[in-house]
């Protein structure tokens, strides 16, 4: 049997520890919390290492966007609104943080059934067996009804903001296309015709609402001009619709108003979806944008995010 050559360790190199080049340090460890510590207290004590350092860089650049007068665009999924953040996305709202909401089509229902009824969503197993998901008759009423109404070239979501103003119900503070509205801000919606339950009923109008909607598109884009030079651009949640529109609407801003870059895109989210980053972190920030790319459930993000925020206005 041949007998192989083995090489000979003993004549290996080495050089100093104090050579070499390391990429964690004891000045980078996280600090002890203490009882009395406050959130920014949290946040400087956070590891300074992956998505602490992320977490820290996104509401640094937040915070420097509202500074300089550039746009935040927070486009959010309606899960968003599911786990119970419209109070803080208003704040955010009132605060001056977010410039523009970008949302997809279900988080007109939702939005609407919190404000006029304080409950949204329902349990899709439980009704789609029987074919009464969906089904129920006051939703789809005044929303079709609000847009039968529209006239112009308003985007839909100020058009539905305003309704939901003038209708005034009773829980009107916890709508965020009211907050939007209020404060002056776009407030955008990009419908995908059959993705909703308001799609089902028979006085849905595609026409109408593909048209309004596509005002929406219109007024994105717009808004993506001024991402340029600091500008903030978050995904919360959508893994899919958002995150194309966004790319067209940039692509479009880009082609007429010429170079925009130098922005932060952010993709928050449960899990890391290849769409949102392709098209809202990756490929948009290229060459000298910022990318942020944390994965955690939004409920506690969000006002993590927000409490950094409010604590150093």
């Amino acid at each position: 049997m041949k007998r192989h050559k083995k090489i000979n360790p003993k004549s290996i190199k080495t050089y100093s520890f104090n050579e070499r080049p390391t990429k964690s340090q004891l000045e980078a460890f996280a600090k002890v919390p203490a009882s009395n510590w406050t959130m920014e207290d949290f946040i400087d004590g956070l590891p300074q290492f992956l998505k602490a350092n992320e977490l820290k860089g996104l509401i640094s650049d937040i915070e420097s966007a509202k500074d300089k007068r550039r746009q935040c665009i927070l486009m959010m999924g309606a899960h968003s609104l599911k786990v119970g953040l419209a109070p803080v996305i208003i704040d955010l709202i009132d605060n001056g943080f977010i410039t523009h909401l970008a949302l997809n089509s279900a988080c007109v229902i939702h939005d609407y059934e919190f404000a006029f009824y304080g409950r949204s969503s329902e349990d899709v197993g439980d009704t789609l067996q029987s074919g009464m998901f969906g089904m129920v008759s006051e939703t789809p009423e005044f929303l079709h009804e609000v847009v039968s109404r529209a006239s112009g070239n308003e985007g839909l979501g100020t058009i539905l903001g305003q309704s939901f103003i003038e209708a005034d119900p009773e829980l009107i503070e916890v709508s965020i296309f009211a907050a939007a509205v209020r404060n002056e801000i776009p407030v955008t919606v990009h419908v995908a015709i059959g993705a909703d339950t308001i799609h089902q009923h028979p006085d849905f109008d595609a026409k109408k609402w593909g048209k309004l909607s596509g005002e929406d598109f219109l007024i994105l884009a717009e808004s993506c001009k001024d991402l340029n030079d600091g500008g903030v651009v978050i995904n919360l949640g959508s893994a899919v619709i958002l995150p194309e529109v966004f790319l067209k609407a940039l692509n479009l801003a880009r082609n007429i108003h010429g170079k925009i870059g130098n922005f932060s895109a952010a993709n928050l989210d449960m899990i890391q979806h290849y769409r949102p980053l392709t098209n809202v972190v990756n490929r948009p920030t290229l060459p000298d944008g910022k990318k942020y790319t944390i994965t955690g459930h939004f409920e506690i993000l969000i006002p993590l995010i927000a409490w950094a925020l409010k604590e150093n206005p």
